[in-house]
């Protein structure tokens, strides 16, 4: 299929730092002027922005002006080999991001923008130095990746991961080779030792990145709606709440779903984004967030 006949347009975002961002737009029938908010969506750690499509389609079909990207030496934003590429989650979070939120704004200045964080997208908001410009927040599955407060299924999976798997890789390869090993995706070596690191922190990220880091977090005040659910392979409930305690002045709406209660048999860690629970959670629980801006 061309790029004419697909629901998006390509775009190159480039960062402060000159480095070129794949991007794609999604443009509402109408037009971008005729929209009434812009939607960026933030993805998790080696998700490509290839799986958001339905859902970025949906909300485009809605009215909205949607972005999503890769981060840098991820998907559409990698070229070539990772090894010895240099990128860690900061510069995702201080480059890529920030770009990315002033290239959607331009798209719609004058109308809200509302950031929808899957996973480690969540996780990095106060991070993002422009991210005042964000209305409202949707987290996605989004919590503290701390590995003892994980679910019990994933925590013997997380002791081989980051005590031998993640460590070899790294050190034989100079880059995570996630796809070769079937485990996550690649990911530079900046961004896997960086996350290994918090990870095995009880605090995570402000555990790691220390007093400056854990005051963003405080100083966060826009509203956040927090989406978790209980089939979750890798996220317990106490690993959403220990994320948001950090988000201290920040209002915020949890909702801890049952998939089964919905009529839905499974949403785990990334199943929100198919098409199949637009009814029973992006209608209700996304559009409301978005509208009343």
């Amino acid at each position: 299929m061309s790029d004419s006949e697909q629901a998006f347009i390509r775009e190159t975002v480039t960062t402060s730092d000159g480095y070129q961002l794949g991007a794609r737009l999604y443009r509402p029938d109408t037009g971008a002027a005729q929209a009434q908010a812009k939607v960026i969506i933030v993805p998790a750690m080696s998700v490509p922005q290839s799986y958001y499509d339905a859902f970025a389609q949906w909300l485009q079909q809605q009215g909205f002006i949607v972005a999503t990207f890769d981060y840098r030496g991820i998907g559409e934003s990698r070229y070539g080999s990772l090894r010895g590429f240099k990128a860690d989650i900061l510069d995702w979070a201080r480059l890529d991001c920030p770009a990315m939120i002033d290239f959607i704004d331009a798209q719609l200045p004058d109308k809200p923008l509302y950031y929808i964080g899957h996973s480690l997208g969540g996780q990095i908001i106060p991070l993002i130095p422009n991210y005042k410009k964000i209305t409202a927040v949707i987290n996605v599955a989004s919590g503290s990746g701390y590995w003892l407060a994980s679910s019990p299924q994933l925590k013997r999976y997380s002791w081989w991961l980051w005590f031998f798997v993640a460590p070899a890789a790294l050190k034989i390869f100079k880059y995570f080779p996630g796809g070769r090993l079937k485990k996550l995706g690649d990911l530079p070596y900046g961004a896997m030792y960086q996350w290994r690191q918090w990870c095995l922190n009880p605090d995570y990220a402000v555990g790691v990145e220390g007093q400056e880091v854990r005051e963003l977090y405080q100083q966060v005040e826009i509203p956040i709606t927090s989406l978790s659910f209980a089939d979750d392979a890798l996220l317990s409930r106490r690993s959403i709440d220990l994320l948001l305690q950090y988000y201290t002045s920040a209002p915020k709406r949890v909702f801890h779903l049952a998939p089964k209660s919905m009529g839905e048999k499974s949403v785990g860690h990334v199943g929100f984004f198919r098409e199949r629970c637009r009814s029973g959670f992006w209608e209700p629980y996304v559009l409301p967030v978005i509208n009343s801006g």
